[in-house]
């Protein structure tokens, strides 16, 4: 089965294709030729994924999901939330979203936090949803060399470790994104071959 992965982050896209089975062949809107930068006009990440998708599904004809990812901190609000990827600016900058955030957090005792993904799926004229949430909070400090985004300053329930200094197969086994899939894969495996 050929699925469109609605993205052109490589990282994420090198990270949920290490959670699929062999026998679906993903690829990503580079690979499609498609390079156009899909608006996130929706105030809700279900909204934006939903988006995504449904451009690639009415511009190229194909089965398609995408996702979108929020960073919901309690003593914001709520924050950034949908706005992750462009909490600091238009620039997209990990760096410059991690340092905001981290600055907005100084003054306060509350650090908890929570990675939400929602996943819209595109398959066979039928839209389908998953949600994977991670709780945990925010460090003081970056922390690590591995994953992408907020990954250096956000450490898991549970663990010691931020994202960022855990092994990707441990972060793909407690982390939203990998919740999502998991139940994205639950619902692919239990559809009939053809």
């Amino acid at each position: 089965m050929k699925l469109v992965f609605a993205t052109h982050n490589q990282n994420k896209f090198n990270e949920v294709k290490a959670l699929l089975p062999s026998h679906i062949e993903l690829v990503s809107l580079t690979d499609i030729g498609c390079y156009d930068e899909i608006p996130e006009t929706a105030e809700t990440l279900k909204g934006n994924a939903k988006i995504k998708a449904d451009f690639v599904t009415t511009n190229y004809e194909l089965a398609c999901f995408a996702d979108d990812t929020g960073l919901l901190v309690d003593a914001l609000y709520g924050a950034p939330g949908v706005y992750s990827a462009r909490y600091a600016g238009k620039q997209k900058n990990a760096d410059d979203n991690m340092n905001k955030l981290l600055s907005e957090l100084k003054e306060k005792n509350t650090r908890t936090a929570r990675f939400e993904t929602v996943i819209a799926l595109n398959l066979k004229e039928k839209n389908t949803y998953f949600t994977g949430i991670v709780e945990g909070k925010i460090t003081e400090v970056k922390s690590g060399e591995n994953g992408f985004g907020y990954d250096p300053i956000f450490q898991p329930k549970g663990y010691h470790q931020t994202f960022a200094e855990l092994p990707l197969e441990v972060k793909n086994k407690i982390s939203h994104r990998g919740k999502a899939i998991a139940q994205l894969m639950e619902y692919l495996h239990k559809l009939p071959s053809k």
